[in-house]
């Protein structure tokens, strides 16, 4: 066995990520949609030659946590027929997607002198994947087959070549196909960028040191993890919540000196809609989370990191979904555990933890004709909001979810061109909402003008009833929703609709939450008050009425 030091361990670490991160910009700078190339909607990551996460490479954090239960899933369903040169793709929940039809997973084996030694894996949201409206996600959906094409774990590419049955199937079942074939080409650039990149790495310092090096740092990541879990406080911690829907949510969190255990099995049974999370799913909300409260600032996260954590699921619950279950709208409750897990664990770990944010990816699916080439386009993109206090400081404002995490907002000069929608306004939310003595950031007002006919809006916010939580006396935040103006003057507001007709004039007027504040506004500093009328982050009568300030 080759002898490792740590400088040769340092540098292998980062060089992988740096691989990482080298598929991120291939990948971003060849495909073909704004939700890639733009927002950033995607993910990369390598593992070992099992499947286990070796660096968490760029984009949503989210994202990056479902590579390595991807591999994984993949190796167990193809076990035999694993070679030099394949890419695989999977997109399904049930068989390593994890996610929904639209987000698919592209993975590549990476082979030194005969032997499986890593993987190179991507994933993005493609606009559209077939099933049942354009942009795949419907509300009205009841099972998994009605959301799209259904890739199972199944090879694309065969030791370097093309198979060309699959690509036809792919082509054939999306209303984009130019956008499908762009986005799909990327993504398998990226992971043979990727491949070569670690065959060079593995030969300039030796297959078994290669494989070394992987190991431990995982070990170092459990580590950092045990290390991290000692100084928290220990015990059991429970929350119920209920849901904009008026399901009850509950979890229960045991800390212990070397274990993090997150027990969601009293829960409701699986959604008859499209809001459910396989296991996969459930626990990337949990290992977010973890590494939120024990070790945020390191770039450590890997698959030794997640050892002390311990999930408990009960299958065919919401959390736990079994076939067929519909999964379109699974980020929006990946995001309701998340911020539940958040929620329970927050007064007891407030220098850690803020109040609560606008909490939704507040997932817009815009779409129809475009007005000067006539073809059909679809928008798909997640939207900024408010986050919440702390006990240090106000929240930010104007970010994306703490679940969504690396993505940008579209800018307005790409939506209009490519999209033949006006952007009228992008401001900064003044709705009541999140005051304390630190008050939640600010959400997001953001208009679209539709300039064609035949047009459509998709939706499904959460946090539009059930609002962003405050902590020590603070004030709640705002909701999250959708104002409809059509050209005759009618308003009409959602926070879920599926396909909505839409038609030139009509205005898209977006509302994102401000975050829970923190702490009693009465106390909050008169200067402080007086700076943010003067900036409109509130009008006169919030001044007024809730901090109690004369102007």
């Amino acid at each position: 066995m080759s002898k490792l030091d740590f400088i040769t361990l340092e540098v292998i670490q980062n060089s992988l990520q740096a691989i990482s991160d080298e598929m991120f910009a291939a990948m971003r700078k060849t495909a073909m949609s704004p939700i890639i190339y733009e927002v950033l909607d995607m993910g990369t990551a390598v593992t070992d030659g099992h499947g286990n996460l070796a660096t968490s490479g760029a984009g949503i954090p989210a994202f990056v946590a479902v590579l390595d239960k991807a591999v994984q899933r993949i190796i167990e369903l193809n076990q035999g027929d694993i070679r030099p040169g394949d890419v695989f793709a999977t997109n399904d929940p049930f068989f390593g997607g994890v996610t929904h039809l639209n987000d698919v997973v592209l993975a590549m084996p990476v082979f030194v002198e005969g032997e499986l030694v890593a993987w190179t894996a991507n994933i993005a949201h493609w606009n559209d994947v077939g099933g049942m409206v354009p942009g795949s996600m419907s509300n009205e959906a009841r099972e998994i087959y009605q959301e799209g094409l259904r890739l199972p774990a199944v090879k694309i590419v065969d030791q370097g070549q093309p198979v060309r049955a699959v690509m036809e199937i792919l082509r054939a079942n999306t209303r984009l196909p130019d956008f499908l074939w762009g986005d799909l080409w990327a993504g398998v650039a990226a992971v043979r960028l990727g491949a070569r990149r670690i065959q060079d790495l593995a030969a300039k310092y030796g297959k078994d040191v290669f494989v070394q090096a992987l190991d431990h740092f995982m070990a170092y990541g459990e580590e950092v993890s045990r290390r991290a879990l000692r100084e928290l406080p220990k015990g059991k911690f429970y929350l119920e919540e209920e849901q904009d829907d008026g399901r009850i949510f509950k979890v229960t969190v045991e800390i212990r000196d070397d274990r993090f255990v997150i027990d969601l099995r009293d829960n409701p049974d699986q959604h008859e809609g499209p809001y459910n999370l396989c296991r996969d799913a459930t626990l990337i909300a949990c290992q977010l989370i973890f590494k939120n409260v024990t070790d945020p600032f390191s770039t450590v996260a890997n698959a030794g990191t997640f050892r002390p954590l311990e999930v408990l699921t009960r299958p065919g619950s919401v959390f736990d979904a079994q076939p067929p279950a519909a999964f379109g709208f699974y980020y929006e409750v990946e995001i309701r555990v998340y911020d539940l897990i958040w929620r329970c664990l927050a007064p007891y770990l407030e220098d850690r933890l803020p109040a609560g944010h606008f909490a939704s990816i507040c997932g817009t699916v815009i779409g129809g004709p475009h007005p000067d080439t006539g073809r059909h386009f679809t928008i798909v993109e997640p939207e900024l909001g408010g986050w919440g206090a702390s006990r240090y400081s106000d929240g930010n404002s104007a970010l994306f979810s703490g679940f969504h995490g690396e993505t940008f907002n579209c800018p307005a000069e790409v939506a209009e061109a490519r999209y033949g929608l006006y952007v009228e306004q992008l401001r900064l939310n003044d709705e009541p909402g999140g005051e304390g003595y630190f008050r939640g950031g600010k959400g997001i007002v953001l208009d679209y003008r539709v300039r064609s006919d035949g047009c459509f809006l998709t939706i499904g916010y959460t946090r539009s009833k059930q609002r962003p939580w405050a902590l020590a006396g603070g004030r709640e935040g705002s909701p999250n929703y959708v104002e409809i103006f059509r050209k005759d003057g009618r308003r009409e507001v959602y926070s879920q609709v599926t396909a909505l007709p839409l038609n030139r004039g009509d205005l898209i007027r977006i509302h994102t939450g401000n975050g829970g504040g923190y702490g009693d506004p009465r106390s909050r500093p008169r200067e402080k008050v007086l700076e943010d009328l003067k900036n409109g982050y509130i009008t006169s009568e919030i001044a007024r009425e809730v901090y109690g300030l004369e102007v």
